[in-house]
């Protein structure tokens, strides 16, 4: 007997706006998994969309299960999920943040187009700098902020998980480990509350520092090999948006708005939240040391600083 993904049996749609190597992968990741009932793709290159929807029909015999489309603006007015990952890429020897002024002035105008027509929906940022543009597009939209939701550092509390993992011998699902703060080069490795199933982990430091520049640096090395990330981002989006079509609860590290968190306040960065079908319902704290308090709010303050130069 077939199994179904159990969030494919309730009418359900995501929008992804933005088919490039990300929104291609995530949403052929997606329909592979059977997350939703309905998948639209919206690009301001129509045939890209077309092109790759109809890729993905040929293969729905093998799959099946799934509406995949591609259409406009328009089809995000039932959306359950609202999926941006359009936007200049990042190239090689770039930044995030060189990305910003190019990346927020894309997202007027997409923000603008979204909430003519949906209001009730979830926006799960993924373009970069995604904590920026995360923040920006919960302010434009006028939506709760625990609608709008960015990627955060759940892919690079991935890749740090994989490295520690793959230094013990151990599988990752069994690493517990975060990155928080800035997606990107002020993010922040939580290696007090680090652990191998709640056992104490044991590193020196200079493991230690080699596996966070690892984890730190790894978008910069896949993109200067092949040009762009794609599959591991993919399956962080799908991840979310199981957890949320789902009404988990389930602790992802996404970027949200911050109010006295560790003395951060009024910025979207990534930490462990709850995901459930309302998007983020609870925001957890994490006991840091004053090491790592100091270097995540030296990470809020770089942001704060990009928001107000954009401003």
């Amino acid at each position: 007997m077939k199994m179904v993904n159990s969030a494919a049996l309730k009418p359900s749609r995501v929008v992804i706006v933005g088919m490039g190597a990300v929104g291609t992968t995530t949403g052929y990741t997606l329909m592979l998994r059977q997350r939703s009932s309905e998948l639209a793709f919206v690009d301001v290159n129509h045939d890209k969309a077309t092109g790759e929807m109809l890729d993905m029909n040929h293969g729905l015999p093998f799959t099946g299960g799934v509406k995949v489309w591609a259409g406009d603006y328009s089809d995000c007015k039932d959306a359950d999920i609202i999926i941006i990952t359009a936007g200049a890429s990042q190239k090689p020897g770039e930044t995030r943040i060189d990305l910003l002024k190019k990346n927020a002035s894309i997202f007027k105008e997409i923000i603008e187009r979204i909430t003519e027509v949906n209001s009730h929906g979830i926006l799960l940022i993924a373009t970069n700098p995604v904590d920026i543009l995360s923040y920006t597009s919960w302010k434009q939209s006028g939506w709760p902020a625990s609608r709008v939701i960015g990627s955060g550092t759940l892919l690079d509390s991935a890749r740090f998980r994989y490295l520690i993992g793959k230094n013990k011998g151990i599988d990752p699902r069994s690493i517990h480990a975060h990155i928080i703060g800035e997606h990107g080069d002020s993010e922040v490795p939580v290696w007090s509350l680090a652990n191998i199933a709640g056992t104490n982990l044991e590193l020196d430091e200079e493991t230690q520092q080699d596996i966070f520049d690892r984890t730190k640096n790894a978008a910069y090395e896949i993109i200067n090999a092949k040009g762009a990330t794609s599959y591991a981002i993919a399956l962080a989006l799908d991840r979310i948006v199981a957890a949320i079509l789902g009404n988990e609860g389930s602790v992802l590290n996404v970027s949200t708005l911050l109010e006295d968190y560790n003395g951060v306040s009024d910025v979207y960065l990534g930490v462990p939240c709850v995901v459930d079908r309302n998007g983020v319902r609870e925001i957890l704290p994490l006991p840091l040391n004053e090491t790592e308090k100091v270097a995540f709010q030296s990470s809020a303050n770089k942001l704060k600083e990009q928001i107000a130069g954009l401003e």
